[in-house]
């Protein structure tokens, strides 16, 4: 067996059981938080039996081991439950609201990746002078302001004064909607071979993922900028420029790749985390993802749904990570050697 697929079986062993442990921890901190799920479904008017009758289809009298116990073999059976805040299968929901938002965070890792790294390698490369000083206050930017701050700046900025991007939604009102596929509009677009409905799907979702980016960006710029300071004092560096190679070669080749390691490994927790953020951004650009359905929900105490979105969430995070771990182990030589010797 190769180091790279015991490296995997590995993660995905301990990948199950965190999974086991946040469905335990998030189903007990849902039914202890305050209020009756039963009476704030029904609302005021409803009547002690109808708020009893719902409270024993649900289980909700059972003690609670009886409750996770009966929502497991749901789970088991691939059902999540029914939302009390929509009325329908939470798995559903779910189809529905997550490719908006893994889109968006897809667009923003995209966006991490071609802005944070190219102002981190020239932060390292014009160490001291003006572009070094330019790319950290850039960075220094994206790391201390808050994601929503930065989709209120962009939507006054650009959509506002500007008009060059819309300021919310999914897609201008003249443009007809492709027929569900996937579930992830650009997607779509393309299989229904709508080249306007992409184009204008995409200048939606610019702003948006540019925001819910702007913190990685930084983290990104930031890190990079000083792995490669670091690697530039390596011996093997100094000798690259003792025999006169080009700077641009030096940078690309011997001092990006090895500093690149710790930065990916940060590009893939931002990633992860970015489906846990995507809420504020999703508020204020009107976004219809899962993340604003998660807020929604918690809001209204719906516990099934809560609890689903959560595990949905938490398994994006996980697998973005094992993959992360596997890249690095592909990359750093030292790594899976030192798998394969344990």
């Amino acid at each position: 067996m190769s180091n790279i697929l015991r490296s995997l079986l590995h993660r995905l062993g301990a990948a199950l059981i965190v999974m086991i442990g946040i469905s335990m921890l998030i189903f007990a901190i849902a039914r202890v938080m305050p209020g009756d799920p039963a009476r704030i479904a029904l609302g005021p008017n409803a009547t002690a039996e109808q708020v009893a009758a719902l409270r024993l289809e649900r289980h909700l009298d059972a003690p609670l081991p009886v409750q996770y116990w009966e929502f497991v073999k749901s789970v088991a059976k691939g059902d999540l439950g029914t939302s009390l805040y929509t009325n329908r299968p939470v798995t559903t929901d779910i189809a529905q609201f997550l490719p908006a938002t893994l889109e968006l965070v897809f667009v923003s890792g995209i966006l991490m990746v071609l802005i944070g790294l190219p102002i981190g390698i020239l932060s390292a490369h014009y160490r001291g002078r003006f572009p070094d000083h330019v790319g950290r206050l850039i960075s220094l930017l994206g790391v201390c302001t808050p994601a929503f701050v930065w989709g209120v700046i962009l939507q006054l900025v650009l959509g506002y004064f500007w008009g060059w991007f819309p300021i919310e939604g999914q897609l201008s009102q003249s443009v007809a909607a492709a027929p569900a596929v996937t579930g992830f509009i650009l997607v779509d677009m393309a299989i229904a071979g709508n080249g306007a409905g992409f184009l204008d799907a995409l200048h939606h979702l610019i702003l948006p993922a540019l925001a819910l980016a702007m913190s990685g960006l930084g983290q990104t710029a930031r890190l990079t900028r000083s792995n490669m300071n670091e690697v530039y004092e390596r011996p093997y560096v100094e000798m690259a420029r003792a025999y006169g190679f080009p700077g641009r070669r030096i940078a690309t080749r011997y001092a990006f790749r090895p500093a690149l390691i710790p930065t990916l490994t940060i590009l893939g927790l931002e990633f992860a985390a970015m489906l846990g953020n995507a809420f504020l951004v999703e508020k204020v650009f009107g976004w219809p993802g899962l993340s604003r359905y998660g807020v929604e929900v918690i809001l209204r105490k719906d516990l099934d749904a809560i609890v689903g979105t959560v595990l949905v969430i938490a398994a994006a995070f996980l697998i973005v990570n094992i993959i992360v771990d596997i890249l690095v182990n592909i990359i750093n030589p030292r790594i899976r050697l030192a798998a394969g010797r344990a």
